[in-house]
């Protein structure tokens, strides 16, 4: 499904909502601001933003209108960093900041994805392929999809 820039109320059912920068190719303090007050209250509470480590490098660096960094690095071990307050993750799969792309995301990730773990592990076992060899051949099956999009936001980088 297609993000999209509509609201909860009249956006299309499974699509998630973006809110677009206010400036071209680049993500500014505000955008952040914008994105989490886009996602209702109940969902904030546990919201978490997640961005690759490239993004991150450049969303480290912003600070706010007193000169403060938004950023702040966990001091215990094992905690994740704050943006916000707001825990961030980091997960290398997302897109890196540019035009048209959505490099970050925000929400209570519990509630809007529902991850489908099918129990048990298939096993295969091979003596045939190598002789004097046995292999072993593992294969699980996991997926996964959105089941409420009011609780996850995307921020999508303006074109020019």
């Amino acid at each position: 499904m297609t993000p999209e820039a509509a609201d909860d109320a009249t956006r299309t059912a499974g699509a998630l909502q973006f809110v677009e920068t206010a400036a071209a190719g680049v993500i500014v303090a505000d955008d952040l601001i914008n994105l989490v007050y886009k996602l209702r209250a109940g969902y904030r509470a546990n919201g978490t933003f997640v961005m690759n480590s490239t993004t991150a490098a450049v969303v480290h660096k912003l600070k706010d209108a007193e000169g403060r960094f938004m950023w702040a690095d966990s001091l215990a071990a094992g905690q994740p960093a704050r943006l916000l307050g707001y825990p961030v993750v980091i997960a290398e799969d997302m897109p890196s900041i540019a035009v048209g792309a959505f490099p970050i995301a925000f929400g209570d990730f519990r509630a809007g994805y529902t991850i489908a773990d099918r129990t048990g592990v298939r096993l295969i076992r091979d003596e045939v392929t190598r002789k004097g060899y046995t292999g072993f051949y593992l294969s699980k099956r996991v997926g996964g999809i959105v089941t409420d999009d009011a609780a996850i936001k995307l921020m999508k980088i303006k074109a020019a």
